[in-house]
């Protein structure tokens, strides 16, 4: 089985969102498909995505597998790593439907069959303020979910927090949180992404003001670069002193990349995102060494659907993990792209499918409705976080 075309493919979502595919066709009339999605890059993506391609066309998907590899050091960054990925859990969905299994079933034995999910409430949570935000968490619950997710400091960062403005967006962060605390009640999982807005100072005043949220965790509240990474013991120990777990290093790629984070415990919850990370293989052995050090292995998982059932996969096979998050309510679009394939949710956990490859496959006529949009500067993150 032969690479014929590698294809990407740019999905307009939302004013705030694009997702990005790779499906790579066999020459065999198979398709397989990976998820790239990192908002506001696609253009430097499709140049990197056609700028590749022609040195794997014509190549066995099963020898080109193994030379689909990320590096940290990579000057191509993140741009490149998430086609790559996304290249790799093509040629891997390719595989496992030519086998006929699912892609657990390539990648190992499965460990479980129910995965436990959280809802990311943010980009569904259009009304903003603390009662909007406590109704998305409260129609979350109702759903289904056990846990929920909210990044509630919208234009928060810590080199402005001095200024009076910006100490009423981080009050206005706080009161969502304690908002979204008394809807869903004390037994529900609540975890607060601060995306990397806060320094060491501002972070140990936060943990002081939301002792009583009883967060499960609290996920990038500094920056993770090699200027602040000596910090991040002592946050963890005043995570620690509340009962609030420390998560992050989504941005990270490769094993090599998060090996730092891992051996020398600086989080409690690991969250490689397959998007970057490099794909399965590379997911399965940050699990590994999860596992190995005893930390909690928890995929980023924020954007399309194609994410979401590869982590899944990776999810059923892994030797360490806890719960995967699932983007809740961006857009209809979510389940239509893919023909309205959605995997079944029970008792706060998304039921593996047991069909051939990925389990689903694009659909054509609906992504051509909904082609890439040039996104708005405030529709994502300042460039200085992170």
């Amino acid at each position: 089985m032969n690479i014929e075309k590698i294809e990407p493919l740019v999905f307009n979502v939302s004013e705030k969102t694009n997702w990005f595919f790779i499906r790579i066709h066999s020459d065999n009339g198979l398709s397989g498909i990976g998820e790239a999605s990192l908002n506001a890059w696609e253009i430097p993506q499709i140049a990197y995505a056609h700028h590749i391609a022609p040195q794997y066309i014509g190549q066995s998907v099963a020898e080109t597998l193994p030379k689909l590899r990320v590096y940290p050091h990579s000057p191509g960054g993140l741009v490149a790593s998430s086609i790559i990925s996304a290249m790799e859990q093509a040629c891997t969905d390719l595989l496992a439907q030519h086998q006929q299994i699912p892609i657990h079933a390539l990648l190992g034995t499965a460990k479980r069959k129910a995965i436990p999910v959280y809802a990311n409430i943010n980009r569904g949570a259009r009304d903003r303020t603390p009662e909007g935000i406590a109704m998305s968490a409260r129609q979350a619950v109702a759903s289904g979910f056990h846990a929920v997710k909210i990044a509630p400091f919208d234009g928060v960062y810590w080199m402005d927090a001095d200024r009076t403005v910006t100490q009423q967006k981080i009050q206005l962060g706080i009161d969502r949180i304690y908002a979204i605390r008394e809807a869903v009640g004390p037994d529900i999982k609540l975890m607060v992404d601060c995306h990397w807005r806060f320094n060491e100072q501002h972070t140990l005043a936060l943990l002081h003001k939301l002792q009583s949220a009883k967060l499960y965790w609290l996920e990038c509240p500094t920056s993770e670069s090699a200027d602040t990474i000596h910090e991040m013991p002592r946050i963890r120990q005043a995570c620690h002193d509340l009962n609030i777990k420390l998560s992050g290093a989504e941005r990270q790629i490769g094993e090599a990349g998060f090996n730092p984070f891992i051996s020398n415990h600086w989080l409690d919850v690991v969250m490689p995102d397959i998007k970057y990370a490099g794909g399965y293989a590379e997911m399965l052995q940050i699990a590994k060494s999860c596992e190995h050090y005893g930390l909690d292995f928890s995929p980023h998982n924020p954007t399309g659907p194609i994410c979401n059932l590869a982590s899944m996969h990776v999810c059923a096979v892994a030797p360490a993990f806890s719960i995967l998050e699932h983007q809740l309510a961006e857009s209809p679009l979510y389940d239509t792209v893919v023909g309205g394939m959605r995997p079944q949710l029970v008792n706060g956990c998304f039921v593996m499918p047991e069909v051939p490859g990925l389990g689903v496959q694009l659909d054509d006529q609906v992504l051509s409705q909904h082609p890439y949009q040039a996104l708005t500067a405030n529709a994502n993150l300042d460039a200085r976080l992170g």
